[in-house]
């Protein structure tokens, strides 16, 4: 039984997460670190979806994934803070692939995406929203450094708001993107 071959971006994604890994080891930094274990673990995610769904991802499906776990990664050693539009950037990216598998699915069973598309991508961005909070405050109130960071109402207005660009994007393309998933049984 022979090992299929890695593809070579998906190599590289990895070694670029264990670098912001070695990085935020050696900046005490426990976000990065823990960002660049759930991303790296992120990158099996395409191999699992082809073989639970018999469906073959294009390449650029699967580089559009990893280069979504790249970003939230990657903005942990400094990006979220210094480059004003990186965290709508990757709200926006990771939404759209949220808001793909919900199109994908939906398309499957023959229903409307458009509202479980919107809903599935505000309700769990929600959450998220919500989880940073709760990690946050959990950690200032331990004394530890947070994983993840809140920048107040603001900030978590406008991460919903482009969940939702994700979502539309999604709503606008779909047809187009994500025929692979569409006559899958």
């Amino acid at each position: 039984m022979s090992i299929p071959a890695e593809p070579s971006g998906e190599r590289g994604t990895r070694y670029a997460l264990l670098t912001v890994f070695l990085v935020g080891l050696r900046r005490r930094d426990p976000g990065a670190v823990m960002n660049a274990v759930a991303a790296a673990v992120g990158t099996y995610l395409p191999d699992f979806v082809e073989r639970a769904y018999d469906v073959e991802l294009q390449p650029w499906q699967r580089a559009y994934v990893n280069t979504a776990l790249l970003n939230h990664a990657v903005g942990m050693l400094g990006p979220y803070d210094d480059v004003w539009w990186w965290d709508h950037l990757t709200h926006a990216h990771s939404s759209s692939i949220l808001g793909g598998v919900i199109y994908a699915a939906s398309r499957r069973r023959g229903r409307d995406p458009g509202p479980r598309v919107v809903a599935a991508v505000v309700c769990l961005g929600l959450v998220w929203e919500f989880s940073e909070y709760a990690v946050h405050t959990a950690a200032n109130r331990l004394g530890l450094e947070p994983v993840l960071v809140t920048y107040g109402p603001k900030d978590t207005a406008l991460d919903i708001v482009f969940d939702l660009v994700g979502a539309l994007l999604v709503l606008a393309f779909g047809d187009r993107i994500l025929d692979a998933f569409e006559d899958v049984e």
